[in-house]
């Protein structure tokens, strides 16, 4: 092998080694399929998505450069996305569930979300694997699709509990002024559907299941903002964020913001049903 072709093989502008691509296809099967055994003897695939789909995941991408890693980094912005509109769905229909007294349900419902959020940390493993040089060459062309507009992930915050004033005002809500509308012109949230829940006074075991729920997908929550602030750490060093904030020093700022900060008396504990 000359030495020109060693390096094109070893640029951060093109295909990453095999063994990176390897880890990315592990993180992907822990997003995409739970419970899949890594260490099995056999070669795993990831599942073939049907006709239609393979049509609109040839729809949406979008790269603006020739970089091979843009469109691994458009993927996992995507299955963020698609994450949280599925965990919004099933906030609302646990929220429904709580106020219709149907508490088994919407426990099962929660389970599912705080599951999602957990889920959700293999994707940031996943992105962790892009080498900055990478993620330089094509930031630069990533105004207005940044993290920080995420509209599903305000609109998870926002079915959680209404965010208190100052987040409100923060760069994160001022990026998706839509959402921002919703929450101001009132919606129901899940903080909102407990505390009217607990008021009642009655199936306190049902209660406490709903009460532990929200206290792991607190925990799991901040595991997920930590992670982010480390991999942005690797990725952006002192750089500005490409939502036109401070970058890191920004995202520190929240890191101990609370979902359901409304509700002081299930705070302090570590979600520990879901932390090992």
């Amino acid at each position: 092998m000359g030495a020109a072709q060693r390096r094109t093989e070893i640029s951060p502008l093109g295909r990453p080694d095999p063994r990176t691509l390897r880890t990315r296809v592990r993180h992907a099967l822990r997003f995409m399929a739970p419970g899949v055994d890594l260490a099995a003897p056999t070669k795993t695939h990831l599942p073939t998505p049907a006709p239609q789909i393979r049509d609109w995941l040839e729809l949406t991408v979008q790269p603006v450069s020739t970089v091979h890693d843009e469109h691994f980094f458009i993927r996992a912005l995507q299955a963020h996305e698609m994450a949280f509109t599925a965990m919004n769905r099933d906030l609302r229909d646990a929220i429904a569930a709580i106020r219709a007294r149907d508490l088994d349900l919407a426990a099962s419902l929660l389970d599912e979300v705080v599951a999602f959020m957990d889920r959700n940390a293999s994707l940031f493993r996943m992105v962790a694997t892009m080498r900055p040089e990478a993620f330089h060459a094509f930031r630069q062309f990533t105004d207005g699709a940044s993290a920080i507009q995420s509209e599903q992930y305000k609109r998870f915050e926002g079915l959680c509990g209404t965010p208190p004033a100052a987040r409100l005002a923060s760069p994160a809500f001022a990026s998706v002024p839509a959402v921002r509308a919703e929450i101001l012109a009132g919606q129901d949230t899940l903080t909102d559907a407990y505390r009217e829940a607990v008021g009642r006074g009655r199936r306190p075991r049902q209660l406490a299941a709903i009460a532990d729920l929200i206290q792991s997908l607190e925990a799991s929550h901040r595991r997920w903002k930590t992670t982010h602030v480390t991999l942005a750490s690797r990725m952006l060093g002192d750089a500005r964020g490409s939502g036109h904030t401070s970058g890191v020093d920004y995202l520190r700022t929240w890191v101990d913001h609370r979902l359901f900060w409304q509700l002081p008396e299930l705070a302090g504990v570590d979600g520990a049903r879901r932390s090992a």
